[in-house]
């Protein structure tokens, strides 16, 4: 059995005239399982629509269900696609969200994602003061133009960094899509009493760097107070809607039949273990603390060229955030 603290959450408009990011549920306390995080598409009809619509159907869906298992989400995500079907608006820049969940069975947990929201599994006990690394157990890999050029070996970390088209995202839910796509999905029991789970919209990631996170889980402070410095690094900087859930796990019992070192129990046949899953060593706590000046989208096709694939090519739609400024 796994069970948890006092869930902290906050969701903040930045500088941008409307919220579109969408927490789930609301309201939480130690008895919820089911977490998600959504941001709505700026730029397109009713982003702040699609991220409410998505995550209340997939959450209320995965709510109802005792454990949850890769083909149980996947229901439930079809049934989130469909309820989007049923707000499309006809226009050409159609709503659309990312999404992130974490479900958390009495054995293991299960973890989700789509676009470049993110999702963390952070151990504390693991982080080093000293060199200010480890700690981090699982990263969601962002589906985002820059990370598929950095793994591509188009860019490298440093260049990673300034790149001046981090907004643009390889993946969205969005209403009547010929090909909807599919979420990367893992199921873990690796999980201990004292860990945490942060779950943020890349608003957040305009401040916070992954150093900074670890080193405030891991300080000897209390849940309330390291919630409040995460925010407090975010607050009056942000350009963008930003909103998380920080999620302290309290105990852990699992069932003498899971193996303690059987820390990927399943993952979806889509999802890139070598290059989503970090081990508290050799964790890539790359900074993202330039201030981001997008919001709004558009949905347009574009090739890349992989130098890994000689003439080939990869083709890649994607969702470009452009700049708007308000003085």
């Amino acid at each position: 059995m796994i069970t948890i603290k006092r869930p902290l959450c906050f969701s903040e408009i930045g500088r941008k005239d409307n919220q579109e990011d969408y927490l789930y549920p609301q309201k939480a306390d130690t008895s919820n399982r089911v977490f998600i995080l959504c941001d709505g598409m700026g730029g397109h009809d009713n982003g702040e629509v699609a991220s409410m619509t998505a995550a209340t159907a997939l959450g209320n869906y995965l709510s109802s269900c005792k454990e949850i298992d890769i083909p149980t989400f996947e229901t439930g995500l079809a049934n989130a696609y469909e309820s989007l079907d049923k707000i499309d608006t006809n226009s050409p820049k159609k709503p659309g969200t990312t999404m992130t969940c974490l479900c958390l069975n009495d054995d293991d947990y299960l973890v989700a994602h789509i676009g470049d929201s993110r999702i963390y599994h952070i151990r504390p006990s693991l982080y080093n003061p000293e060199t200010k690394r480890g700690g981090i157990l699982y990263q969601s890999s962002d589906h985002s133009l820059v990370n598929d050029l950095l793994k591509a070996g188009e860019l490298s970390e440093e260049e990673a960094k300034i790149f001046a088209h981090k907004n643009i995202i390889t993946r969205a839910m969005q209403p009547h899509l010929e090909t909807r796509y599919k979420a990367d999905i893992f199921v873990f029991n690796d999980i201990q009493s004292g860990d945490y789970f942060f779950m943020c919209s890349d608003g957040v990631l305009e401040q916070l760097s992954n150093e900074t996170l670890c080193e405030i889980l891991s300080s000897d402070i209390s849940n309330d107070e390291k919630f409040s410095k995460i925010k407090s690094i975010c607050d009056d900087k942000t350009f963008d809607n930003y909103s998380c859930w920080l999620i302290p796990i309290d105990s852990v019992s699992l069932k003498e039949s899971i193996s303690s070192d059987a820390h990927i129990i399943r993952a979806s046949e889509e999802a890139d273990i070598d290059s989503i899953l970090k081990s508290s060593v050799n964790s890539l706590n790359s900074s993202e603390t330039e201030s981001e000046k997008a919001s709004n989208n558009q949905l347009v096709p574009t090739t890349i060229p992989s130098k890994s694939s000689g003439s080939n090519s990869v083709n890649i739609f994607f969702i470009l955030h452009f700049f708007a400024w308000h003085f």
